[in-house]
């Protein structure tokens, strides 16, 4: 599903953000990703978003080698990746349907299909009275909630989310991970970049560990290193 092979990234001063990189995540998982501030985290997911190219080795996702993927051809291969960002990323300016049925227009999607998937991701994730509502009307684990339904309403094989829970308080920190872990019970694979190491260690799902662009640790039974 995702693999990584001794990939690094450097950037223009020449201290590698990501340093001899490898690693192996099959369909179904679910994965954390820790590590300090400048460990690489945020390098790894714009890796995965081929919002970068590696310095060197090779990323292959759903079976697509990323290096042989055209720029043009960078749009569709992403339609198979859902992302989350902790600032939720939403169109003030259109409501909660419109800001989902906006990732099915981009991909262009027939209105015949908006109507049908748009209600139904609003009511997996808990949003289906709050359709007509805009960003500001909701709050802020509201408003995740529908970026998540935005990531997921084209049926992506993978969820990458970026700090999540970052801009939330405790209570809906917890409502957004458990729906991020029923969304993996559906099948498609979750990626969690995170600093909560609370939320990791109550999970105990599979946490890889970076430091400094390396990893230190790839624990598969909820383990993580404090280092």
């Amino acid at each position: 599903m995702i693999k990584l092979e001794n990939v690094s990234k450097a950037y223009s001063a020449g201290i590698p953000a990501l340093n001899d990189v490898s690693l192996h995540i099959e369909t179904g998982e679910f994965v954390f990703v820790v590590g300090d501030s400048g460990s690489g985290k945020s390098t790894l997911i714009k890796l995965l978003l081929k919002e970068l190219e590696p310095t060197s080795g090779s990323i292959v996702i759903n079976g697509q080698k990323l290096g042989n993927i055209r720029h043009k051809d960078v749009p569709k291969f992403r339609r198979n990746l859902g992302v989350v960002f902790q600032d939720f990323r939403l169109l003030k300016d259109r409501n909660v349907y419109e800001n989902v049925a906006f990732a099915q227009r981009a991909v262009g999607k027939s209105a015949k299909s908006m109507r049908r998937k748009v209600p139904a991701v609003l009511s997996m994730v808990g949003l289906a009275a709050k359709y007509k509502s805009y960003p500001r009307q909701i709050s802020g684990g509201e408003q995740q909630r529908v970026a998540i339904a935005r990531a997921l309403v084209n049926e992506p094989k993978i969820l990458l989310a970026d700090e999540p829970t970052g801009n939330l308080d405790t209570h809906n920190a917890w409502d957004i991970m458990k729906l991020l872990e029923e969304i993996n019970q559906r099948g498609t694979t979750v990626l969690v970049v995170t600093h909560n190491l609370e939320i990791v260690k109550t999970m105990k799902k599979r946490v890889i560990t970076m430091k400094k662009g390396v990893v230190v640790s790839d624990e598969r039974v909820g383990g993580v290193n404090e280092d």
